[in-house]
């Protein structure tokens, strides 16, 4: 691993407050799902870790971040990540937000009313797996659905620990001044009634509102310095992808009529809509991601 991303996730374990709940040794993260816990920020917080036979090694790292109302369990039911994981020899993280939510700057949740600290948590979560399995610091990745998409976007703009990110169904809260340039595939239905593709406060209990999808594509277009993009349609999934400077890429991925939910996924309650069968987020997200690593440093 590269020594400065090792001396950075040391350091964010001590900056955040993270300190290991119980024993966690090396012989803890084996393979298959284990369940782990840190305390970060003086509270319990903890995550899954998905390893699977033969992982690779050095291994890509996945962080999945589930939506609002659900949890890492949930997320790691519901998506297909580890099936993906067993074939592509990557490792996948699921951590659990305080109250089922994310603080992604100022929704959602109980997790935004107490003001947790959901990017130190994250990166802490990294941080310690970093420290138990021989992880690429050039691939690791944030993808999420709705309140976990709007905290993959917050991860982006706050860290620099992510060669590309991968929302779904979500928008981006942070104001995001200086955000580090990181490759983006963010997937979106036009039907989307919470979080809506033309970026009007939508239903549900938060009434997230934020710029339109357009918008948010052309921005992240902006801090990667990409070429114009070039758009195809495929029945009702159209792809706009851009390719950026320094290999990052920049792709929005639009499925025409689709509500809030995960495409290819598995239905879940507590508002989704029924997955859209037009393509395997999973799968596509995970096919950007290998296309797109990071810099070494």
């Amino acid at each position: 691993m590269a020594p400065r991303l090792t001396a950075l996730l040391a350091a964010l374990l001590v900056v955040a407050g993270c300190t290991p709940a119980g024993s966690a040794t090396p012989s803890d993260f084996g393979v298959g799902s284990t369940a782990h816990s840190l305390t970060v920020g003086g509270l319990d917080r903890g995550y899954r870790l998905y390893v699977p036979d033969h992982v690779a090694s050095p291994a890509a790292l996945v962080v999945m971040l589930h939506g609002g109302f659900g949890s890492a369990q949930q997320a790691e039911r519901s998506y297909g990540w580890d099936g993906l994981a067993d074939g592509a020899k990557f490792i996948v993280a699921y951590p659990d937000g305080v109250g089922r939510a994310w603080n992604a700057n100022g929704c959602c949740g109980l997790s935004a009313r107490q003001d947790v600290d959901d990017v130190g948590f994250i990166s802490a979560v990294v941080a310690d797996v970093v420290a138990n399995v021989t992880v690429d610091p050039t691939r690791v990745y944030a993808t999420g659905i709705s309140n976990g998409g709007m905290m993959a976007y917050a991860l982006a703009c706050n860290t620099d620990l992510f060669a590309a990110i991968g929302p779904d169904a979500a928008t981006q809260l942070d104001p995001c001044p200086s955000p580090r340039p990181t490759s983006v595939v963010h997937v979106h239905g036009t039907a989307d009634r919470n979080i809506r593709y033309d970026g009007e406060p939508g239903v549900g209990v938060a009434h997230i509102d934020g710029p339109p999808v357009s918008e948010l594509n052309a921005f992240w277009r902006g801090v990667d310095r990409c070429a114009p993009p070039t758009v195809t349609t495929d029945g009702p999934v159209t792809t706009s992808r851009a390719d950026c400077a320094d290999g990052r890429g920049v792709t929005l991925i639009t499925i025409d009529g689709a509500g809030h939910q995960w495409p290819g996924g598995q239905t879940v309650r507590g508002g989704a809509d029924p997955p859209s069968p037009a393509l395997n987020a999973t799968s596509v997200i995970w096919t950007f991601f290998a296309d797109h690593p990071g810099q070494a440093r």
